[in-house]
């Protein structure tokens, strides 16, 4: 069985302690590997790692277009190590060969790719010539943040390391990943990958470990200029606090709770099948899955059997059978948490429509659970208000538009939603009144890297992917260049000096 070690300075290196831990696979509950766990001495040898890098200028030195061809690089060999990253996701994440193959590791080439573009088209000074209060240049130039703490949750391990280690190459930074103990695997393999395409030793670093102290120690170190970090809202508060004792730039990523609006000229053979996908891909693990699907009273009974019919399509199991489409919860606490929430909406009243327990036909060492329904729920529900990240959607009804919309924001969350009509102008002025970072029309979970996603409210503060998340690793500097010569030029001396 394999054991992995820490990523530091270039090269894989044990834990200080030499301490390590297993890895589970969701599959079967069965340790697959073991990897490093890292203490407080690694997070200080990591970022000294990265901040020596950075203060070098080993990348920060480079040409945007140097970098540009180096991401291509990394895009490219994510290309060639295809189904051995796809492997390693199933048995670390649970994910199924078909999320693999395409939203995984697709998802994480598009976004080095896109990232070389963004690169390409950096313009990374500008001046102007101004000549009021005085004669000047005036030069805005854009600089690397510095050392980046990067910490990416268990649902997309690699697609999510994607959206921070490609940015933050693209601007010239280096960072220290840390991925969530339950998946540790291709955060690893993306260093190596990054490394073999030309990124200098130091530029990246990952930390592996199951200590929930690691990422506190990671975000409160003082080299740590940024923070960029995707998680729970609750764990996000306690990041924010963290940074704010600094006054460190921090962007959060958070939870969500998103509305899918069915409009009542929705075209039900695509609504039906587009909200299945929207909240049961990846067993619901997906921060902004529509975990709340609003139906107006006049297509609830339709909606409803229809939903039940087109369920019979959807294949839980082995997630390396290609056949499944939605595989095992991560953890078993992750399935101990969807029971509980589960039994809530029970207790409070709402109807179960399917599912509600584990599958009988999968392996009972696995983290399996059925894809499960709620309907006649209460905004007011636990489960209708609170983020589950299980397969668990509830179904409410609305009697007009206006009811929808106000349904769908009344939330603590704004992260994704979406509306489902067949009249596409109506269906995007309902979106527009949307409180939420994102809003597909007809669709779902289509994240393009090329455009910015993020949340309102307690979903987060800032934005990833798009030239809006690629602008959050930047410092903005203004240099003034006086181009008067002689001490009478230079009038406001007098505010300060009496003239003889």
């Amino acid at each position: 069985m394999e054991t992995h070690g820490l990523f530091i300075d270039g090269e894989e290196k044990p834990a200080q302690s030499g301490a390590t831990y297993p890895s589970i696979n969701p599959a079967n509950g069965q340790v697959w590997a073991h990897f490093a766990a890292a203490s407080n001495a690694d997070v200080d040898a990591a970022v000294a790692s990265a901040k020596r890098a950075h203060d070098e200028g080993v990348w920060r030195n480079k040409t945007p277009a140097e970098r540009a061809e180096i991401l291509r690089r990394v895009a490219d060999l994510i290309t060639d190590h295809h189904m051995e990253l796809v492997m390693a996701e199933i048995q670390d994440s649970g994910g199924t060969m078909r999320k693999g193959n395409g939203a995984d590791i697709m998802g994480a080439n598009m976004s080095f790719g896109q990232h070389a573009e963004f690169c390409e088209a950096l313009e990374l000074e500008q001046a102007t010539q101004e000549f009021f209060p005085i004669e000047a240049t005036n030069i805005i130039r854009r600089e690397p943040v510095g050392v980046v703490a990067a910490i990416i949750p268990f649902n997309f391990p690699f697609a999510a390391a994607s959206w921070k280690v490609a940015p933050a190459l693209a601007a010239g930074c280096t960072l220290v990943l840390k991925p969530s103990p339950h998946t540790p695997a291709t955060a690893l393999m993306m260093a190596k990958i990054c490394t073999q395409a030309g990124v200098p030793p130091g530029v990246i670093n990952v930390l592996t470990g199951p200590d929930p102290e690691l990422g506190a120690a990671l975000v409160a170190h003082p080299d740590v200029n940024k923070v960029s970090f995707t998680g729970s809202t609750a764990v996000g508060k306690q990041v924010m606090k963290s940074c704010a004792d600094r006054v460190t730039n921090c962007l959060l990523e958070l939870g969500g709770k998103s509305a899918t609006i069915i409009l009542d000229d929705a075209d039900l053979d695509i609504a039906v099948p587009g909200s299945i996908f929207g909240t049961f891909f990846h067993s619901g693990q997906v921060c902004e899955s529509g975990t709340r699907i609003l139906v107006p009273d006049a297509l609830h009974d339709e909606f409803v059997e229809r939903l039940k019919a087109e369920m019979d399509n959807v294949i839980v199991g082995d997630p390396m059978d290609m056949d499944t489409t939605v595989g095992p919860l991560v953890s078993e606490g992750q399935r101990q948490t969807t029971e509980r929430y589960v039994q809530s909406l029970m207790d409070e009243g709402a109807t179960l429509l399917f599912g509600g327990k584990r599958p009988a036909h999968c392996d009972p060492n696995g983290f399996y659970y059925e894809p499960t329904a709620f309907t006649d729920v209460g905004s007011e529900m636990t489960g209708a208000c609170e983020e589950i990240f299980g397969p668990v959607v509830v179904i409410q009804r609305y009697s007009d538009q206006e009811e929808a919309i106000r349904i769908a924001n009344d939330s603590i969350y704004g992260l994704g939603g979406s509306v489902w009509s067949r009249d596409l102008n109506r269906a995007t002025e309902v979106a527009r009144l949307m409180e939420t970072g994102t809003v597909w029309i007809n669709d779902y979970h289509l994240i393009n890297p090329k455009y910015p996603f993020g949340g309102y409210k307690q979903s987060g503060l800032g934005r990833e992917l798009g030239v809006q998340g690629l602008d959050g690793y930047f410092e903005t500097k203004h240099i003034h260049v006086g181009q008067s010569s002689t001490r009478l030029d230079k009038h406001y001396l007098s505010m300060i000096l009496k003239e003889g």
